[in-house]
């Protein structure tokens, strides 16, 4: 995952009678704050405990339908919220450990669960006793007698059944229960093969002169690997951000750049036992049957009906707004680059694996910036400060480490998040550096969601999961101005989660739009570079000398430029998404038939691809962003109007703090997200923001 949210939630810690009483997944958690105890759970406890609480679940389910009480709100809406906190608990601890930690076995538990949880879920959602009482309680219920946050839960509670096929034949339901259990298998193996394809691939270099002009902490990282891979005295690159990004941007060996930038884009491309292009079009064709079950034209029609873009046609006309203007700037960049290349006495024409490093050189003599000036200002310690200080000031937090609750690697760090009053208000795990078991990208999750139980609140227990640069053999991890803006941006998602302040566990924290859960982590992103707050933690990591004025205004001058590149590569897979899932008709050709006429028709120019492709799309085809990758410049509009509330009053305000705290981080899902966003700002978010802040107006 590239920046996101992965949502999994909890339980509240009670004894359930599960029949296996050794097994710590099914007990209460003696552990501070009820946090997972990582330290006790073995891997071979994972499938029964699952087992056991689908059948706990299962039984609070059948409960709940056969009440022969009337159906109401208490009997049934809120205890469908509270069911399945005990399944909630195991899924959320292990899925958290496949995506952070896995190995070839919990790959194959996580297989055979697969198609277990989606009968799970199907049994619920295709429940017809359950469902009548649901929908008896919808047809006697006046929004008026219900608070806002009791109608939400309602409305999606009821949906939540139509939706996944409630209303159809006993032979649609049949299909979709099939439809859903293929599905989750194919998306499984599809986010697996991803995984494999970038953990195998290793550009070994052992003629040094193949390592000029790579920065001396990337060429110590890279002499790292290599000796734990047993290769001592040559240097190993990856596919993982920390390695891969720095090549592209600096390795003078242009065969060298080829030859990672082609291994990167074709990830699941392969024609091997990893190869994801049928995957991608059976998931595309199998999302499509679903959908027209359920009455909808497209994929895109059934996901966006619940998003604030609410249709295909609403997203594609923000889109297509965006596609001119970036795709002009995109040229003019190309040209210059091809410019500096000829000047250079190059005889090639540009090409994607030299866009990066020609950029870089523009850069630095436009601005005079070099990157590497920035990051021994970056240490990663010093961009933890950063986060933990403007969330001090803004809100009033405080972290406390934390060096006794159980982690599941030596690597994690754990912090109580503390109220100016001094009560926790969450726990915040942190773990940021590359391993073989860990996927891809950066992301926020939790292990347990806000609720609030017999009016207490529940306090959220919070992950942060990032793929940085290790600290290299003479110097600590020190970020790219790129890394430290996406440790900016998943802490404000962390923010979305540990200051959620609602009743119902279901519409907490990151429980929103796909389209609006962006709106927390993408505002967060401004404060990062903001000459005011580089001054509060940017010191460089030998000195302590904080960064110089030069520097600040370096970054803020550079901050528009290669906007072209970056909105086009972003906004051309957002298209490839929508072009999988507005589909009428199953698709017929292949993957890359399909991926290539898309981009055509868009006059995607040679030079640039998508920011994914189809073989490695993990948000769209593994994870929860079909339909939706759009959702970050959606997100972007919103973010661009909010800060300009913060820049017109003070970045620090405190009553602008204070009511974006209160209408948007700790509301969740419980009211529609623009009406939170009105309360907050006012009136309805301008385009215009985001167009200065990428540099696109007047293109």
């Amino acid at each position: 995952m590239e920046k996101g949210v992965l949502k999994v939630t909890n339980r509240s810690h009670k004894m359930y009678n599960t029949g296996i009483t050794d097994n710590p997944l099914l007990l209460p958690f003696s552990t501070p704050y009820g946090v997972p105890p990582f330290d006790i759970i073995s891997e071979d406890q994972y499938l029964p405990a699952f087992e056991s609480a689908m059948e706990v679940h299962k039984k609070e389910i059948d409960c709940i339908a056969a009440d022969p009480a009337p159906a109401t709100f208490a009997n049934t809406i809120e205890a469908l919220d509270r069911s399945g906190k005990l399944l909630h608990d195991v899924s959320s601890i292990f899925y958290n450990i496949l995506y952070a930690e896995s190995n070839e076995d919990l790959d194959r538990i996580s297989e055979d669960l697969s198609p277990l949880l989606a009968r799970h879920q199907d049994y619920i959602a295709l429940n017809t006793e359950l469902f009548a009482r649901v929908r008896a309680v919808w047809d006697h219920t006046d929004k008026r007698t219900h608070s806002e946050e009791q109608w939400e839960l309602l409305d999606k509670t009821y949906k939540s059944f139509t939706r996944n096929g409630a209303l159809l034949s006993d032979i649609d339901k049949n299909k979709i229960r099939s439809i859903n259990e293929e599905l989750s298998m194919l998306s499984l193996k599809y986010g697996q093969n991803v995984l494999v394809d970038s953990n195998e691939y290793r550009l070994v270099i052992d003629d040094e002169s193949d390592l000029a002009g790579l920065p001396q902490d990337v060429i110590y990282a890279a002499a790292d690997l290599a000796e734990a891979e047993g290769l001592a005295g040559k240097w190993v690159f990856t596919l993982q951000n920390p390695s891969v990004m720095p090549f592209l941007h600096y390795a003078e060996n242009r065969m060298l750049r080829r030859q990672i930038w082609h291994a990167m884009q074709n990830k699941g491309n392969n024609g091997n036992a990893c190869d994801n292009n049928e995957l991608a079009v059976k998931i595309a064709n199998l999302r499509l049957e679903r959908a027209k079950l359920l009455g909808y034209d497209s994929h895109g029609h059934y996901v966006l009906e619940e998003q604030m873009a609410s249709t295909p046609e609403k997203v594609m006309e923000l889109l297509d707004k965006l596609w001119k203007p970036a795709v002009n700037k995109a040229i003019k960049e190309a040209e210059e680059i091809s410019q500096m290349i000829s000047d250079e006495g190059g005889d090639f024409h540009l090409a994607p694996y030299d866009w990066r490093y020609y950029a870089e050189k523009i850069r630095q003599k436009k601005y005079d910036l070099d990157e590497n000036e920035l990051r021994p200002y970056f240490s990663l310690q010093n961009a933890i400060h950063g986060i933990f200080i403007c969330a001090e000031k803004l809100y009033g937090l405080t972290f406390v480490e934390r060096h006794d609750l159980p982690v599941y690697h030596p690597e994690v760090t754990v912090y109580e998040v503390r109220e100016t009053v001094g009560t926790v208000t969450g726990i915040l795990y942190m773990d940021f550096h590359p391993r073989k078991g860990k996927r891809s990208g950066a992301w926020m999750t939790s292990y347990r969601q806000q609720y609030s139980e017999n009016g207490q609140r529940i306090i959220p227990i919070i992950s942060i999961v990032c793929n940085f640069s290790r600290p290299a053999s003479d110097a600590p991890s020190l970020l790219t101005l790129d890394e430290v803006n996406t440790l900016f941006h998943e802490f404000g998602h962390a923010l979305h989660g540990l200051l959620s302040d609602v009743r119902y566990k279901s519409l907490a924290g990151t429980s929103v739009p796909t389209d609006f859960v962006e709106l927390p982590s993408q505002i967060m992103e401004n404060w990062a570079t903001e000459s005011e707050v580089l001054g509060l933690y940017a010191h460089h990591y030998q000195t302590g000398q904080p960064m110089p004025g030069s520097l600040t205004d370096k970054i803020d001058k550079a901050a528009k430029y290669g906007q072209g590149f970056a909105s086009t590569e972003y906004l051309a897979a957002s298209l490839l998404d929508m072009a999988y899932h507005t589909i009428t008709q199953p698709l017929t050709q292949s993957a890359s038939d399909f991926e290539e006429q898309t981009l055509l028709s868009r006059h995607l120019i040679p030079e640039i691809i998508p920011r994914y492709r189809t073989t490695y799309f993990n948000h769209i085809f593994a994870w929860g962003y079909s339909a939706g990758y759009y959702s970050y410049i959606w997100s972007e509009v919103l973010d661009s109007d909010a800060y300009e509330a913060f820049k017109e009053k003070g970045i620090f305000d405190t009553n602008t703090a204070t009511a974006f705290r209160k209408n948007i981080l700790e509301r969740g899902g419980s009211a529609e997200p623009m009406e939170l966003y009105r309360r907050f700002r006012g009136q309805d978010p301008a385009i215009h923001p985001l167009l200065i802040k990428r540099g696109l107006a007047g293109e």
